[in-house]
């Protein structure tokens, strides 16, 4: 884990989410939830606001009825990093220099990345993160 200092508050501490390294984005599903599908088998579901930020300026995504389509850019784009903070904020960056920003809901599950393993990482209400399966390992 990784502490990053903020100014007068608790340490934020972020899990690295290490099976997307590496991993080429190949569909994005748009709808209620927005599904993002890279190589080996790995899904990033979002089911709240997210923003893009990168060399195109910032973009706000939002699931729903009429999602935006501004994660179409990312396609054929390799991931570099992934992680999730401990407030259960999920940021992944590409090798544009673009990074993805996921929130938390209060209220509902914000996102999840599940892969073959059996893994499945889950952003709960609140920002709380369950695990199951082997999140942490190196890629396949």
């Amino acid at each position: 884990m990784v502490a990053a200092m903020d100014a007068g508050r608790r340490p934020r501490r972020e899990r690295p989410i290490d099976r997307l390294a590496g991993r080429k984005l190949e569909y994005v599903r748009l709808g209620h939830v927005v599904v993002l599908n890279f190589s080996g088998g790995l899904q990033v579901l979002i089911e709240t606001p997210a923003r893009l930020t990168g060399p195109g300026g910032r973009f706000d995504v939002e699931p729903g009825e009429k999602p935006s389509d501004v994660l179409a850019m990312l396609l054929g784009d390799v991931v570099t990093a992934a992680r999730a903070t401990d407030a259960g904020e999920l940021r992944i960056a590409f090798g544009s220099g673009s990074e993805l920003s996921v929130g938390v809901d209060v209220d509902f599950e914000s996102w999840a990345v599940a892969g073959p393993g059996g893994l499945l990482i889950v952003c709960l209400a609140g920002g709380e993160l369950a695990v199951w399966g082997e999140a942490g390992r190196a890629r396949d």
